[in-house]
């Protein structure tokens, strides 16, 4: 027994030495490495850190200047080095091959001199201030002034989610990102070809002779290769993806044998793809899946480990080159975008967009340095600065973006009537698994619907995929005729179906799109443990999957007791694109119970509850209650009586109606009056453009946040000087 204890704790201290730091057992580096690109986004996103930041910040901490989980010798040679290589050629065609030529052509000329601008403003500003202000040489000044002129559009999923993506000033900022970018990649294909930094006509001639023949072979070549063979490999998804990136890596391999950096040969490449890749095609999706999932997080943790952290913490220096850099960064774009606002007679709110969607500096300004650092142009300094500038500009304009597109869509919509949804457009979803328990929830959704709307109800039950898959979906056949026999006795004609999926959220998710509903409603459970409060409740998970309009409805007493309605709405819920869906149904809802309605609210928001009211010809009485955000309610809450139905309507993050404090609001709301019968509305949320959707988690949030508590701030000390003077 003694031997076997022995033998054990041997090998349990082998074990443990697995895991001396730095690790260097390539294996256990790996699976390291894929928990931290699958967790610090989850858990960084609760304090309100976009992933890209949480990703730098996780290879800050692992690095060799952090805690050293990875040697410097293991970053520099071994694997990790190797997928950070990747991950950097891959941005670089992501964003060749994410490039919207059609939006290009339309606005033309405005984005050529809006490129034109956002390009020689911060080249010629920043030379002299990288010059003299920062001390760096000729070249690496002219290598980080270029880094000032390149922008990448963080802001871009803001602009979807408010739907104005196709406005002339995004379309502007699009435009002048293709021109800025490719011109910044040529000053970087002119440095990396020079001679040690030297650039002179034997330099340049060479240089010519190398791309001519690089340009022909990508330009002519690889086109008609590409499309002879992806024509050919139409039903081998797997072999045209292979070809993709054949494409990729070879175009990278030319470039370096030209003379020049493989990230222009991987930008090249996919401008050459791009037309033959439809953005929202299968391929596409799989391009973009491995980018995002694999290779760009481990470029993205690369970045953090080169960061110095002794150097920010010891030396004020380098927050002063990081304060020159953030500070000269935004300003040069300012002025681009005040320019152009002047040369073609935008507004102020346009303008603003311009400047929101051309300040954020990521991907480009990330490979620019990477390259300088490597070619030991550029200094730590200029390294760590540029991680703290990425934080900086890309917050600052998400900010922007989301104030000055609110007024741009306000402006668009003032005026418009609020039309009710469509008859064929009226399709409820019902997530229910049995009957008991949702009696209530199913009486609800027959309450809110329009009867002569053919096939108006489906019920959906969502099962778990596993051994007994099959066996269960055999068992719901009950509960599917429970159900149908209770929607018969209200002579509703319903849908009820059973279908299997790895969890609930993402089966509602998936069965939504396929039945085209418009609104989901589900019973909602406020129990939660520590896992969910970390990663993210049921209700959550929800509401990050399924784009339809969500009722999480909570129900204790009959709706024969109820004596009206109280519903709750955040400032500018009138401009999100849906609004009139859950209008529809809450207004149905006075009308089947014949209740008034308390509508607290902005007073925009109430005239156009009010107009929507008299266009649809409902006879509810309204009482208007104003308040700027539905957090004023919270001190009166326990004092709703329970003989009313509380709606409150919410926002997705990133939408126009999102505000401070939202994801804390049901929670509280719960807590303050339990058995009060609530109904909480999220309005869909759809993309215009999905590409862009890896930096869907870049928002002004924080920054308003912080503005906002200033304001309030402000506020209370103002009205305690007046309540002294008085």
């Amino acid at each position: 027994m003694n031997g076997l204890f022995e033998q054990f704790s041997k090998e349990f201290q082998h074990l443990i030495g697995e895991f001396k730091l730095p690790l260097e057992n390539p294996i256990l580096t790996f699976s390291i490495l894929l928990l931290i690109i699958l967790f610090s986004p989850i858990l960084l996103r609760r304090v309100k850190i976009p992933a890209l930041i949480g990703l730098i910040i996780s290879g800050v901490i692992i690095g060799p200047n952090g805690f050293q989980l990875i040697s410097e010798a293991n970053m520099k040679t071994g694997f990790v080095n190797m997928f950070a290589k990747i991950g950097l050629l891959y941005i670089m065609f992501m964003a060749g091959l994410e490039l919207d030529m059609q939006e290009f052509r339309r606005y033309r000329n405005k984005s050529l001199t809006f490129g034109a601008l956002t390009f020689f403003i911060p080249l010629l500003l920043g030379y002299p201030t990288c010059r003299y202000a920062l001390g760096l040489n000729e070249m690496a000044s002219l290598l980080t002034a270029s880094m000032f002129a390149t922008h990448t559009l963080v802001a871009y999923p803001i602009v979807s989610k408010f739907g104005i993506s196709k406005m002339e000033a995004v379309a502007i900022a699009i435009g002048g990102t293709i021109l800025t970018d490719t011109a910044v990649l040529i000053i970087l294909a002119v440095i990396s070809g020079s001679d040690h930094g030297v650039i002179n006509t034997s330099v340049l001639v060479h240089l010519a002779i190398t791309l001519s023949i690089f340009s022909v072979i990508m330009f002519w070549g690889v086109p008609k290769i590409s499309r002879w063979s992806l024509s050919k490999l139409e039903s081998e998804k797997a072999s045209q993806f292979i070809h993709v990136l054949s494409i990729l890596f070879f175009a990278a391999f030319l470039a370096e044998v030209a003379g020049i950096e493989a990230i222009i040969g991987a930008f090249v490449a996919g401008l050459v793809m791009n037309r033959l890749i439809p953005h929202s095609s299968t391929l596409m999706n799989r391009i973009e899946f491995i980018g995002n999932a694999l290779f760009i997080p481990f470029f993205l943790i690369s970045i953090g480990m080169v960061v110095n952290v002794k150097a920010l913490a010891n030396e004020p220096w380098a927050w002063a080159v990081a304060g020159i850099l953030s500070s000269f960064a935004i300003f040069s774009k300012f002025l681009a975008a005040l320019f152009t606002q002047l040369i073609f007679k935008l507004s102020r709110p346009e303008r603003q967009v311009i400047f929101g969607l051309s300040t954020a500096h990521a991907a480009a300004t990330l490979a620019v340095i990477n390259v300088g650092y490597t070619m030991g142009i550029l200094d730590i300094d200029i390294v760590n600065g540029t991680v703290i500038l990425i934080l900086v500009t890309s917050m600052t304009a998400s900010f922007v973006t989301e104030n000055a597109g609110k007024k741009l869509l306000i402006a668009q919509t003032k005026n418009e009537p609020l039309e009710g949804p469509s008859m064929r457009s009226q399709h409820l979803l019902v997530a229910a698994n049995e009957l008991k328990g949702n009696e209530s929830l199913l009486d609800f959704s027959v309450l809110i619907t329009d009867k002569t709307v053919m096939n108006p109800i489906s019920v959906v039950s969502v099962l778990e995929n596993d051994e007994e898959a099959e066996m269960r979906i055999r068992r719901s056949r009950k509960h599917m005729d429970d159900f149908i026999t209770h929607y018969n006795s209200g002579e509703i004609n319903v849908h009820a179906m059973a279908t299997i999926d790895h969890n609930l959220s993402s089966g509602i998710a998936r069965v939504s799109k396929e039945l085209v509903a418009d609104i989901v409603l589900i019973n909602d459970h406020p129990k939660s443990n520590l896992f969910k409060r970390l990663i993210g409740d049921e209700r959550e998970h929800l509401l990050s999957v399924c784009e339809k309009t969500v009722f999480f409805c909570h129900f204790n007493h009959s709706f024969s007791t109820y004596r009206k309605i109280s519903v709750v709405c955040p400032a500018y819920a009138e401009l999100e694109q849906d609004c009139n869906q859950w209008l529809e149904r809450v207004m149905r809802i006075s009308k089947e119970l014949n209740l008034d309605m308390d509508v607290y609210s902005t007073r925009e928001t109430f005239e156009k509850v009010k107009a929507y009211r008299t266009y649809r010809k409902f006879s509810a009485d309204l009482t208007h209650f104003l308040i700027e955000s539905p957090e004023e309610l919270m001190d009166n809450l326990a004092h709703f009586p329970e003989n009313q139905l509380f709606i409150a309507v919410f926002a997705r993050s990133g939408s126009i109606s999102a505000f401070t404090g939202m994801e804390s609001l049901p929670q509280r709301m719960q807590k303050e009056n339990p058995k009060l019968d609530h109904l909480f509305i999220y309005p869909s949320q759809s993309y215009a453009d999905p590409s862009y959707a890896a930096y869907d988690d870049m928002t002004g949030s924080p920054l308003a946040a912080g503005v906002e508590t200033i304001q309030r701030l402000s506020k209370e000390v103002g009205g305690m000087f007046k309540k002294t003077e008085e």
